[in-house]
């Protein structure tokens, strides 16, 4: 009997896989409501958490490896994540919203993104004693804030109604444009590896990185969500289009951006973002669309799996000394991370509060510059850089090569970004929680929540105006009326 009953038994990671990965976003959807307004927890921390438990290196029932696992794998499921929420996020931005909000957005990605890139870099420098290539490949890996972890924090929950509109709003904002615009920091740091001169390495960066990859990414973007829009409302009108395949229009139309940007060779990130940008510019989809939560879906879904993957992938064995890499040590890690998780936006933002509009108060740019998480994104401009490193293409080798010129580069940017990311899913997952509770213990007794962390009103120092910090109008039910 047992002999018949082991012949009909398939347990292969990849069954088990199914198996562990429904079971978590089943318990997950079933108790969402109490893990996220009472647990104050989002998705990724406890997807990632499955994922190393169930991972390799603890019960070894998910396991990449023995599914034929290369590096292209992660590569491109890092793509498609990224790209579906990047999307989503210029999808779900109010109407026109960029017309009126380009400075505080802009201040973001320019001046405290370089300040994010260079100082990290500095940090990876001087602790783990690269040479500064390396470094600002490392940190421009981390240097953008990830529209996945971004999403989980700010999506509609009991805390983020706590949370001024135009802060979440220039937060969004930015987790969609940064991952893109961490393209010119990437490249300037691959190409000084490479050892141009001066002047072919400005050259090379400014044409090929800033006007093709970036400048005419979200340019090609935007035109396609633009007409994409136009015709999705000539097949509405007609009746062309059934509803479920309204609603597929949405992800379709994201995946088609990320094809056409890598095909291309562009910047498909700001593809991406550009073409949610302007397939949404004018409110239109969002009214259509506002009962299906189509983002949430997809946090749930895809972005959930992608952090399973993730700590199933973790390179923990990389995280000790090795003969390629003697000075990465757990210690150094860790010092590296909270070196990182303190100085790598807050000072910055903090500087910069009087010049970015949209933060009001100091206690929100403290706010806006710890809510920075480093993420999937992340995992992919790794994977990017250590394939320009092996190939000189955009493609990388299944696994980093055994002898190559760059070899300690490439064996050195990948476990750091991993610890990295690991450890800022967990902090940043993890902060609605610690804020939750340091405001309820804050309160005199009599004016704390019945129950533990269950506050509801605006955030302590946050301007607050009209009951709930809103800096748009909601959309308008009629279609035409111009947005001011």
């Amino acid at each position: 009997m047992g002999s018949w009953l082991s012949k009909q038994l398939e347990p292969t990671s990849a069954h088990l896989t199914y198996v562990v990965l429904s079971l978590f976003l089943l318990c997950y959807a079933y108790f969402s409501d109490f893990i996220r307004n009472r647990l104050h927890l989002s998705e990724p921390p406890l997807a990632l958490l499955v994922g190393i438990i169930f991972g390799p290196m603890a019960l070894d029932v998910v396991d990449p490896e023995s599914w034929f696992w290369q590096d292209t794998v992660t590569q491109e499921f890092a793509r498609v994540v990224v790209c579906l929420q990047v999307f989503s996020v210029g999808l779900e931005l109010p109407k026109a919203y960029f017309s009126r909000h380009w400075r505080s957005v802009g201040m973001l990605l320019v001046p405290v993104m370089t300040f994010s890139w260079l100082i990290t870099a500095g940090f990876v420098h001087a602790v783990l004693r690269t040479d500064w290539s390396t470094a600002l490949i490392i940190s421009a890996c981390l240097a953008p804030t990830d529209p996945v972890l971004a999403a989980a924090v700010l999506q509609e929950s009991r805390f983020s109604a706590r949370v001024p509109r135009r802060i979440k709003h220039m937060l969004s904002a930015e987790s969609g444009c940064n991952d893109g615009t961490s393209f010119p920091f990437l490249y300037a740091g691959l190409l000084m590896h490479q050892g141009l001169s001066t002047g072919n390495l400005i050259k090379e960066w400014f044409t090929a990185t800033i006007l093709w990859q970036c400048i005419l990414g979200l340019l090609v973007g935007l035109v396609l969500g633009h007409y994409a829009n136009r015709a999705l409302r000539i097949a509405e009108r007609r009746d062309w289009i059934d509803p479920a395949s309204f609603l597929a229009f949405y992800i379709l139309l994201a995946l088609l951006a990320c094809g056409i940007g890598s095909t291309l060779g562009l910047d498909d990130f700001l593809v991406a973002f550009g073409a949610g940008t302007g397939f949404a510019w004018d409110g239109w989809f969002a009214r259509k669309t506002r009962e299906a939560h189509l983002p949430n879906i997809l946090d749930l879904l895809l972005n959930s799996s992608m952090f399973v993957y993730f700590g199933a992938i973790i390179p923990w064995l990389d995280f000790v000394p090795r003969d390629i890499t003697p000075l990465i040590t757990p210690g150094k890690l860790v010092g590296l991370l909270v070196l990182i998780l303190l100085f790598r936006r807050i000072p910055i933002v903090l500087l910069l509060k009087p010049l970015i509009p949209d933060i009001r108060t100091y206690r929100e740019a403290l706010f806006c510059g710890h809510f920075g998480p480093m993420g999937i994104g992340g995992l992919f401009l790794a994977m990017e850089s250590r394939a320009r490193l092996e190939t000189g293409e955009s493609i990388p080798l299944p696994h980093p090569p055994k002898h190559h010129p760059f070899k300690v580069a490439i064996e050195t940017i990948w476990p750091v970004v991993c610890f990295i990311i690991l450890g800022s899913t967990f902090v940043h997952g993890c902060s609605v929680a610690a804020i939750s509770l340091g405001g309820h213990y804050m309160r005199d007794k009599g004016e704390r929540a019945p129950l533990l962390a269950a506050e509801e009103e605006g955030l302590d120092g946050m301007v607050h105006e009209g009951g709930g910090g809103e800096s748009e109008p909601s959309v308008s039910e009629d279609e035409d009326v111009s947005w001011y």
